[in-house]
């Protein structure tokens, strides 16, 4: 190592920048090449240091030779095999240093992991899928989830993590539909926004995915054509991407697999630079996807070489190759010798990259790449656990509930039966660490205390027997028998049917996970009306990634209770919502179909998305987006504010008063949609512009107060600007995408306005109880 202490990158004084200029400027191509690339490397259980992982995509690979001029980033090295967490730590520290020792100035790698449930490593908190973070409408939560997660990582030594998804669901037969928030732009970017924030108040670089399109594929199809209007994408898909850039400030962002209108995103500079750096303002990483940018050959037939791959991802503004050397490795050093790439591409990407370390204190004197207190590392301690506790609670939805079913009563005996009845992995989506790697390791314990449903009922006091009756997929009905004959001498039966998340086909749910149709799996249904046919009221538990047509079974089951892989403490909120120990609050953040063969299609639809007279298929969903009841009830005042004048330059304030009526403490959800009559262009009926999570205890009030700023009712216009266009609208305050019950009459007064990335985002919410001051959050 020959640089001295007062090199200028090692000086705290200079700016980040001004560090990271001074070092680009010393390195040679081969020093500048080595720090746009991530190692696939696995930790040694040993504790002794790392090793290169996938190498049936990324060919053999010596680490002495890898590391030689430097690394960009290491890539997994907790999350491609069970490992214990101090062990794997150490592993980490260990191969920092060899890092640091064998480039000559003393760079370390970035570490990159998963987290999008979770650190996504052996015994860390597996928490609730994302599906469940929107069913909450509780951002403040999920940015306390977030920040757990970004500090357990933190603590092992890793410093991004790639996480959230910001896709909005677009077609519910997408097997990636798991990771997504829900089919909302506002929810999804509001939720998504505090998740952001958590991350990064731990120092953890939180990155963006997938930019930006991907969810909207032909047929629901992973990694298909994606064709898709501007107007769609500017108002639907990009908005949850730009707020958490501007609102909750994240540091990186992953381009998507997806192809617009025939660019891939990879080499897409309208998208990865034009729009998110030059008109956003991001100022991060931009890192591929993994294999992305080799696909720009192998897939999408847009390079005819994968040294012409980098040259396209790197004019376009991908930084970073992950998850290995591959395209920015020998190919871009044979383009750049030959004349192929311009040297300054590589320079503009590098200073990022140097940037970012700098911002994370890789840089300065005396950093040390052992965490401190690592024999004291603990990835599922007691307040984590709690925090995934509390999101599944609110994320469990109550569809139906019409004999008043439920809660159980006590005394009452339960048959708990369906192929989730007993199944710790129905809790966890495609990527917890369980699902997505332990699975591969048989040999290795779970790694984490899961309550199954079952357990949760015996724990709250149930008296239960049990039975399998069949499983996720296999068509094998010889367990019926077993089935129908508890739940005849039951007195309820509760009927847990679902998913099984795992990947490229291994699952029903996840990524490669796709579906033709949203029948449930397999010969689930038939079980349930097996079940139905008994007699015996049944209670229908569903354990999703998607959302799926019930038909039949929703009208004929006494309840039907939705939850979305709620995380290793799923087993028990369920057991404390069915039991009633606890109040259910979930609000549905995606819709469910009433047909399963249908064209899915969410709420967001423009009156000829809705059922009309010129065709004989009524597409109205079943349960609607937003939808969910309680075990209470509720009253609510609404008014506006500030008159039926709304200048378009201005804001409008509606003000909400809720009352529980009802017996039980509960939580209501309180939700804001904008209907627009008339527009220069067909809109979607409603669209969400603010949403309030109100817990009230029997006979309590509270005051909801919506500060809408005009900027929110803007639409891209017909000439592709953002306008807010004067004339009357209707805010809407619901309880579900298809519930108003209020609906409140406001004018756009004066001239049409043009807005930019400046605009204000978020409506902002006050809730006022008692005689407490108003908590102001943004949702």
């Amino acid at each position: 190592m020959t640089d001295a202490p007062q090199a200028p990158w090692r000086d705290a004084t200079r700016t980040p920048d001004e560090r990271a200029a001074a070092l680009v400027a010393a390195m040679t191509v081969d020093e500048k090449v080595s720090q746009l690339v991530g190692l696939w490397v696995g930790a040694d259980a040993s504790g002794g240091g790392v090793a290169p992982h996938q190498a049936d995509m990324t060919g053999d690979l010596s680490w002495d030779e890898v590391i030689a001029d430097g690394l960009g980033q290491l890539t997994r090295p907790f999350g491609s095999a069970p490992v214990d967490p101090v062990a794997g730590a150490r592993s980490l520290a260990a191969s920092q240093e060899q890092v640091v020792a064998a480039n000559r100035f003393g760079i370390p790698a970035l570490v990159h992991e998963e987290c999008l449930t979770g650190f996504a490593a052996w015994q860390a908190t597996a928490y609730p899928a994302p599906l469940s973070w929107g069913a909450t409408f509780d951002p403040a939560l999920v940015e306390a989830m977030a920040a757990r997660i970004g500090a357990s990582m933190r603590a092992a030594g890793v410093h991004q993590g790639l996480a959230p998804v910001l896709d909005v669901t677009r077609d519910y037969r997408w097997g990636r539909t798991e990771e997504t928030i829900g089919e909302d732009p506002y929810l999804v970017g509001t939720v998504g926004t505090a998740y952001v924030r958590g991350i990064e108040s731990a120092g953890v670089v939180a990155t963006l995915k997938h930019f930006a399109g991907y969810s909207a594929s032909r047929a629901g199809r992973n990694l298909a054509p994606v064709s898709i209007g501007p107007r769609e994408l500017a108002d639907v898909i990009l908005p949850p991407f730009e707020m958490a850039v501007r609102e909750g400030g994240a540091r990186s962002v992953m381009h998507s697999y997806a192809e617009l209108d025939g660019v891939p995103s990879a080499a897409d500079a309208w998208l990865l630079t034009t729009l998110l750096r030059d008109t956003w303002g991001f100022d991060g990483t931009l890192v591929a996807d993994y294999y992305g940018v080799r696909f720009l050959h192998t897939l999408h037939g847009v390079a005819a070489d994968d040294g012409h791959a980098a040259a396209l991802a790197l004019s376009a503004g991908v930084d970073v190759e992950l998850p290995s050397v591959h395209c920015y490795g020998r190919p871009l050093r044979e383009a750049l010798a030959c004349g192929d790439v311009d040297e300054a591409l590589v320079d503009r990407a590098l200073h990022r990259v140097l940037r970012q370390k700098v911002e994370l204190g890789l840089l300065d004197e005396g950093w040390e790449p052992l965490p401190a207190h690592v024999d004291a590392l603990t990835l599922d301690d007691a307040e984590s656990q709690d925090v995934a506790l509390r999101l599944a609670r609110e994320a469990i939805v109550l569809l139906t509930n019409p004999g008043a079913t439920l809660p159980l009563r006590g005394g009452q005996r339960v048959a708990v039966v369906g192929p989730l009845a007993d199944d710790p992995y129905a809790m966890l989506g495609c990527y917890s660490f369980p699902a997505h790697v332990g699975v591969h390791h048989p040999d290795h314990a779970i790694g984490l205390d899961i309550p199954t449903v079952l357990d949760g009922l015996r724990d709250a006091g149930v008296t239960t027997t049990t039975a399998r009756g069949c499983d996720v997929t296999d068509p094998d009905r010889s367990g019926f028998a077993e089935a129908v004959a508890q739940a005849e001498a039951a007195d309820v039966v509760v009927a847990v049917v679902g998913d099984r998340a795992g990947l490229f086909g291994r699952g029903t749910s996840g990524e490669g996970c796709d579906a033709t149709d949203l029948h449930l799996p397999g010969v689930q249904a038939d079980l349930v009306r097996a079940l139905l046919d008994t007699g015996t009221p049944v209670v229908l538990v569903l354990l999703t990634g998607r959302p799926y047509a019930l038909g039949d079974l929703a009208t004929r089951s006494a309840a039907v209770v939705q939850a979305f892989f709620p995380g290793q403490r799923g087993g028990q909120a369920l057991g404390e919502v069915l039991t009633g120990a606890t109040n259910p609050s979930g609000r549905l953040p995606v819709s469910l179909p009433a047909d399963a063969s249908g064209q899915p299609g969410t709420y967001l639809s423009q009156p000829l998305g809705r059922r009309t007279k010129v065709s004989n298929i009524d597409p109205t969903h079943a349960f609607a987006f937003g939808h969910g009841l309680s075990y209470t009830t509720f009253d609510w005042d609404a008014r506006l504010a500030t008159g039926d004048a709304w200048p378009v330059d201005g804001e409008a304030v509606v003000e909400v008063d809720v009352t529980n009526t009802g017996g039980a403490a509960g939580a209501d959800v309180v939700q804001l949609y904008l209907h627009d009559p008339v527009a220069q262009v067909t809109r979607p009926v409603v669209r969400l512009v603010g949403y309030a999570r109100v817990d009230l205890a029997p006979g309590e009030q509270a005051r909801v107060t919506f500060t809408v700023p005009a900027d929110v009712t803007a639409f891209t216009g017909i000439d592709g600007r953002r306008v807010v266009e004067p004339g009357d609208v209707e805010l809407r305050v619901s309880r579900s995408s298809a519930e108003h019950r209020a609906t409140l009459t406001a004018r756009l007064d004066g001239p049409l306005r043009t807005v930019d990335h400046t605009r204000r985002l978020v409506t902002e919410v006050a809730v006022l109880t008692g005689a407490d001051a108003p908590e102001v959050v943004t949702a």
